[in-house]
Parts: structure tokens; C-alpha cells; sequence
């Protein structure tokens, strides 16, 4: 039994506080112990709190009206780092009260083994890793994608050795075919990495026309704003970026046929993010079923979504970093990333995970 518990209007709206909100709290709870007491419901399914206080007194909320009715709990620890968060900025009623709600769960579901802190701080009596998973984005990937992919990684590594490709392959290839695509898909703020991605492709781009390549880098950034302070910043950003020859351009917020476009048509998604309630984002699971290479952090969860010999790792805050990872996976064929999304990252694996967590209880 499901309870649609949306609170929140738009990504500007989570973690924020407005009374409207506290009703339709107070509302959801009550359809929740109804499925209680009507269907005989015994198991609570809930999403805790990133570390934002605004959301967590919800939490507050919601435990204390529901946990009385419900035998079992299973927390589903999607974002990361409340405990620390608990531990770093709240006070010591805060830290206690809500170790004193949300602890002792009969099952805490993390995302991956670095996530697992929440999970084990909380004092869940038992722990599992259960993987994000979405349906194939990219299903006509062989036929179509595939092929292109494969063809451009290839007239990349001759342009980077000195050598010349012949027409046939550049016509396959495409008109840009020494142009390294990449693709940033977030909100447009700073702990998403944003200001380390446009400055990472300008630095890159840089060390490329010092070592006499033909090969550059084009970025595309596409997500909202959150802040309009951050906004004027990162249109400078990529104004700067932008002075010794074009290579960043803002999209906007980008959905359905477009966003599906930029990712068949990029090369590589580059997210160096920081965000500090980072899971495991869902730009990275389609990346990866497009065939993309990756540019991204050790951060959170992310390390275990990929193979540990990827190379595509960056540091966080760090353009420098940012820039020589886009120039490391300029020529790496990145499609095996795609067989990795196959084997672990679809919604068949993850329902298998979710339904071996629950029927322990």
C-alpha cells in the first residue's frame, strides 16, 4: 500500500519550510495508519531525511504520529550523510531526538557499502546494499548508438597520435568528429560541481592547443538554477570560458525529446560533484546506458556505481583535476560502461534486491 507522499512543489521547494506543507504531512500519516488499522498493514516503508533541518523536523513528524501503529520499519537511505550532518551542525536535543525516532529500524536499505553509515548510526538491526535501478533509457542502443559510439572513439585516438583517418571513417564519424562532446546534467549548482565542470573543459581545452592537438572539448550544460546568485556566476563562468574560443554553452532545464537527444548525441557526462546528501544519481545510470564516458567523483556512493579501474575519477573542487580526467578519457572506449548498467543497475535488479531485503521480515 502506497502513500504519495509529495510535499514539495519543485527541487527549489525540498528542504524548505511553508505551513502547507505540515498539513499535507499530517494528512499522509493519517492515510498511513489507516492502511494500518483497514488492511492490517504491519511493515512502515519510509525515506529518511537528507541533513537539512526543515526536512528532518518532518520526520519528527512523521514518526511520531506512525511508528506507534507499525510492528517493522525499513528505512530506504537514499540520500547520504545525516549522521554526520547530526553529528557536525545539530544540537544535542536534535541529535538525541532523532536517534531516539529513527533508530533501532528492523531493516536499513543503502545504496551502496559507502552509504551504509546512516544505516549502521541509526542502528538498524539489519542492513542491506540495494542499488538504485531504472528502466533501459536506451534500449535501441546496439543498433544505433553503438556504432557511433565506436567510430568516433576510434577517429579520436588516430587524431590524438598524429595519424589521419580516412574520409570513409570521418564521414562516419560525423562533420565534429575531432570534438569531444560532453554533457553536464544537474541542477545548476555549486556542490553539484557545475563551476568545476565549465572550468575543467576551458583548462582542457587549453592543454590541448598547447600540445598541438586538433582534438577539443565542447561542453553542454544543461539543468535550473537553485540560486539566482548562482546563476549570474556561472553565466560569467562560461562567458570567461568562452574568450579564447567557444566551448561551454548553457541549455537550460532540459527534459523528454531534448534531453534524450544530448545524451545520444554526447560523448561524455562529466558531474564532479561534492553535493553532501549525494546518492547515487540517476545522470550517471543513463549515462552509462547510453554508452558515455564518465568524469566524476569519489564521492558518497559513487565510486561503487563503477568499475574501480575507471579512469574517469576527478577530485572534488578541483578544475585542474576536472580537466586532466576529460583529456584521460578522451580516446577510452566507454560502452563497456553500458554492459555494466545491464548486469547491475536495471529495475529487474533492483526489485530482486528489495524483494530478498523484505522477505526476511
Amino acid at each position: 500500500y502506497h502513500v504519495n507522499a509529495q510535499v514539495s512543489d519543485n527541487m527549489e521547494d525540498i528542504g524548505t519550510f511553508r505551513f502547507g506543507k505540515l498539513f499535507l504531512i499530517i494528512r499522509y500519516c493519517l492515510e498511513a495508519i489507516w492502511c494500518r488499522i483497514r488492511y492490517g498493514v504491519r511493515a512502515f516503508y519510509y525515506v529518511p531525511a537528507p541533513g537539512k533541518r526543515a526536512a528532518l523536523y518532518r520526520d519528527w513528524i512523521v514518526m511520531l504520529m506512525c511508528r506507534p501503529f507499525f510492528r517493522h520499519r525499513v528505512y530506504h537511505w537514499h540520500a547520504s550523510g545525516l549522521g554526520d550532518w547530526l553529528k557536525r551542525e545539530a544540537n544535542w536535543f536534535e541529535c538525541w531526538f532523532t536517534h531516539l525516532l529513527l533508530g533501532n529500524s528492523e531493516v536499513g536499505l543503502s545504496l551502496a557499502i559507502p552509504s551504509m553509515r546512516d544505516a549502521l548510526w541509526f542502528r538498524s538491526k539489519r542492513v542491506e546494499v540495494v542499488a538504485n535501478g531504472i528502466p533501459d533509457p536506451c534500449p535501441e542502443f546496439e543498433t544505433s548508438i553503438r556504432p557511433l559510439r565506436c567510430v568516433r572513439t576510434t577517429v579520436r585516438n588516430m587524431l590524438r597520435t598524429g595519424q589521419t583517418p580516412k574520409p570513409d571513417l570521418l564521414n562516419a564519424a560525423g562533420p565534429d568528429a575531432h570534438v569531444f562532446r560532453v554533457f553536464y546534467l544537474a541542477h545548476c549548482t555549486r556542490d553539484k560541481g557545475v563551476f568545476e565542470a565549465v572550468e575543467g573543459i576551458h583548462l582542457a581545452n587549453e592543454t590541448l592547443r598547447r600540445e598541438g592537438s586538433p582534438l577539443r572539448i565542447k561542453g553542454s550544460i544543461a539543468g535550473a538554477f537553485l540560486f539566482s546568485s548562482e546563476e549570474g556566476e556561472l553565466r560569467a563562468a562560461i562567458d570567461k570560458a568562452n574568450e579564447a574560443e567557444p566551448c561551454v554553452e548553457y541549455a537550460g532545464f532540459v527534459g523528454g525529446e531534448t534531453k534524450q537527444r544530448l545524451l545520444e548525441e554526447s560523448d561524455c557526462l562529466c558531474f564532479p560533484t561534492y553535493y553532501s546528501a549525494e546518492g547515487q544519481p540517476v545522470s550517471l545510470l543513463e549515462a552509462m546506458a547510453f554508452g558515455l564516458q564518465i568524469v566524476t567523483t569519489r564521492w558518497r556512493s559513487i565510486p561503487d556505481m563503477l568499475d574501480p579501474t575507471h579512469v574517469g575519477f576527478c577530485s572534488p573542487r578541483d578544475s585542474e583535476s576536472v580537466a586532466a580526467s576529460l583529456i584521460a578519457v578522451l580516446t577510452v572506449d566507454a560502452t563497456a560502461l553500458r554492459t555494466h548498467f545491464l548486469e547491475y543497475f536495471q529495475t529487474s535488479s533492483y526489485i530482486t534486491c528489495l524483494q530478498r531485503a523484505f522477505s526476511e521480515i
